[in-house]
């Protein structure tokens, strides 16, 4: 009986101990992350043959483009090619069906949808579309493709979090216990967080212009490019014109520096909202818990002044539903309060993140309900409601913040305001973007004149089509020597506004997983890696890396 109660004991003892060793799970390149780039780099690793596993923080693939953002920012399409593209042609193969149109006729919506001839003139392609077709499209990918994704699964981002030697990173842990090894790795995140943890330098915020030499970086007080300003004269105090009764919310009473000055501030976030007007598929926006229509009292201040722009970023996407954005002077976008959000721990980043949706749902519930506002915007605004058959697991809210901006590497070669505007020939070019330089503001202020302002509102289109350099998805050789970064490339604020569009991820993640597996099967660092060989296979794969 004693050896019975032994052997049980130590059968336990056995067991608890195995549960506690962590678990290995390995693959030829390991990919953190669950946006759009993070799909399409899985998909090119395997059509090349190789091994790879999706480890996802996300229950949902496809970050921001299956996230809200369906009015696609494209620039000049003709440079988007290769895996990104096929996205957009299976966005259109899908609104073919006549069961993708359950709340509009197709003839209805006429060619919105931007389809235009890809370039070699056979498949179309569709530039605008629903949250839930993106996500099938992308589970489609993974699917077809047999990619296996674990999801939910949060890096360990203490110190014992990655494990690197002589340069490369061996493994990663998540805060589930699980060990995930690979020989090339990818942080396919918003955040950059493997990136941070496995010790590659990046910046936060905006730098000063002098150092890249650019024009609009830094602070940019008195620049108004994109009409997200105030126009009118509005007392930023809670009694007009009276500074000793206090500011309103949402504006901070600190000076927002000189002008060209660098800073630690970030362009402002919000949700892109999927919003509907048909009747029999719309949920009235919810009244969010501790709501104060007081906070927005610098809204009705605005229309009080005549403004009258509200419904202009209502872009509409098939079946009477929009991509909303932020538009105007007071609107989605909560500037100012995310500037810790890069760097934050994740209970951070999460109470941010609530702070976001719930001032975004005050503001809708305030426009839809509150006499302060004009009757006839009131009106209009009521028509609207979230999407019944959107984000169902999460209240129909997206589940995706719009991250516009975090962490960016310092890497082999920084993209700057010139490569971005198509005045230079960058060395070594994986892809292309064209979009203009586009940033969100950064602060609300008050003018040395006392009215409510706000800043860092940029929109600078380039003069054509631009290359974008291998060296940026590169950390520096001696920083680490297995790991592409696609997504917090290296590249300053500015340039970083150009180049932060869904198509170019994608374009990006596909280069950095051709990169990865060409390192393997050449036993070499994707920094010493052949760029000839690299261009081949991109060109191969279609691939547009230069406008010649």
């Amino acid at each position: 009986m004693r050896k019975l109660l032994l052997f049980c004991f130590c059968l336990l003892t056995s067991i608890t101990h195995a549960e506690q060793i962590p678990t290995t799970r390995r693959a030829d390149v390991v990919i953190y992350g669950g946006t759009s780039a993070a799909v399409i780099a899985a998909v090119q690793v395997k059509k090349m043959g190789k091994t790879v596993l999706i480890v996802s923080p996300d229950q949902h693939l496809g970050g921001l483009s299956s996230g809200g953002l369906g009015f696609t920012d494209t620039g000049n399409k003709e440079v988007i090619g290769g895996l990104s593209r096929e996205f957009y042609q299976r966005i259109y193969q899908h609104y073919q069906k006549e069961k993708a149109w359950p709340w509009q006729r197709k003839e209805e919506y006429g060619n919105k949808g931007q389809g235009t001839p890809a370039m070699d003139g056979n498949a179309r392609t569709m530039w605008i579309f629903e949250p839930h077709a993106a996500e099938q499209v992308f589970e489609d990918f993974i699917r077809e493709h047999n990619i296996i994704v674990y999801r939910n699964e949060w890096l360990d981002r203490s110190n014992r979090g990655v494990q690197k030697k002589r340069g490369s990173i061996q493994s990663f842990r998540t805060l589930s216990g699980q060990v995930y090894e690979g020989r090339m790795f990818i942080d396919a995140t918003y955040e950059g967080d493997l990136m941070a943890a496995a010790g590659v330098s990046y910046h936060v915020g905006r730098e000063a212009n002098h150092v890249y030499g650019e024009t609009w970086n830094g602070v940019q007080t008195k620049v108004f490019q994109h009409g997200h300003h105030f126009k009118a004269n509005i007392s930023p105090y809670q009694t007009p014109g009276n500074a000793s009764s206090g500011l309103l919310p949402e504006i901070s009473g600190e000076s927002p520096g000189e002008k060209g000055q660098g800073d630690h501030k970030i362009q402002a976030y919000c949700f892109r909202l999927c919003m509907t007007n048909h009747p029999e598929n719309r949920i009235p926006f919810p009244k969010p818990e501790g709501y104060d229509p007081a906070r927005y009292e610098l809204l009705a201040r605005v229309l009080d002044s005549g403004w009258r722009e509200t419904f202009q970023k209502f872009d509409p996407i098939p079946n009477r539903k929009t991509d909303t954005n932020n538009h105007g002077p007071f609107s989605s976008d909560y500037i100012g309060k995310n500037y810790d959000y890069p760097e934050a721990t994740y209970e951070r980043r999460k109470a941010i993140i609530k702070d976001h949706q719930l001032y975004q749902q005050g503001l809708l519930y305030f426009m839809a309900n509150d006499k302060r506002m004009p009757v006839d915007v009131r009106a209009d605004v009521s028509q609207w409601g979230l999407a019944k058959d959107e984000f169902k697991d999460n209240a129909h809210w997206p589940h995706q913040i719009y991250v516009r901006e975090a962490r960016r590497m310092l890497g082999e070669f920084v993209m700057k305001e010139a490569d971005a505007l198509g005045e230079t020939q960058v060395p070594n070019p994986i892809g292309m973007g064209s979009y203009s330089l586009d940033a969100h503001n950064a602060q609300r202020y008050v003018t040395p004149e006392g009215f409510v302002q706000n800043e860092g509102d940029i929109g600078v289109h380039p003069k054509r089509p631009y290359s974008i350099a291998y060296g940026s998805i590169l950390p520096k050789v001696q920083e680490c020597n297995n790991l592409l970064v696609p997504v917090c490339i290296s590249s300053s604020h500015i340039a970083y506004g150009s180049i932060r569009m869904e198509p170019v991820f994608m374009i990006l993640g596909e280069s950095a997983a051709t990169a990865a597996v060409l390192s393997i099967n050449q036993k070499s660092s994707p920094q010493k890696l052949s760029y000839e060989l690299l261009k081949k296979e991109l060109l191969k794969q279609g691939q547009r890396l230069t406008l010649q």
